[in-house]
């Protein structure tokens, strides 16, 4: 059968019916993967993990400034960004402490 009949044939019931259930089995898989990345516990769990990942890269790092001669796990990319994210993480954490320290002396101010 060439590829032109192919195109003009109509598709059997059978087919029709296989096409549906991959089409609803990828639908399926699609919408639990979309439920899982808007999930809030899932979100939170990465972002722990990746928590976790940068304190873990920053203390190799400033190991490796006592320590020159081993070699670490953590890739020198990674471990460069680990270390900007765990340091932003602390100044903002910083910055927010400091604005909570403030709004609170405004209001006592304010009576």
């Amino acid at each position: 059968m060439s590829t032109e009949d192919k195109a003009q044939r109509k598709p059997s019931k059978e087919e029709l019916e296989a096409e549906v259930l991959r089409t609803r089995a990828e639908l399926a898989a699609t919408i639990d993967e979309l439920t899982l990345r808007v999930n809030p516990a899932h979100q939170a769990q990465r972002l722990a993990r990746s928590a976790k990942q940068a304190a873990a890269g920053a203390g190799s790092r400033a190991a490796d400034a006592f320590h020159r001669e081993k070699k670490s796990p953590v890739p020198e990319g990674h471990r460069a960004r680990n270390t900007k994210l765990l340091v932003g993480t602390a100044l903002g954490l910083t910055a927010l402490g400091a604005l909570t320290i403030a709004v609170v002396v405004l209001r006592r101010a304010r009576g």
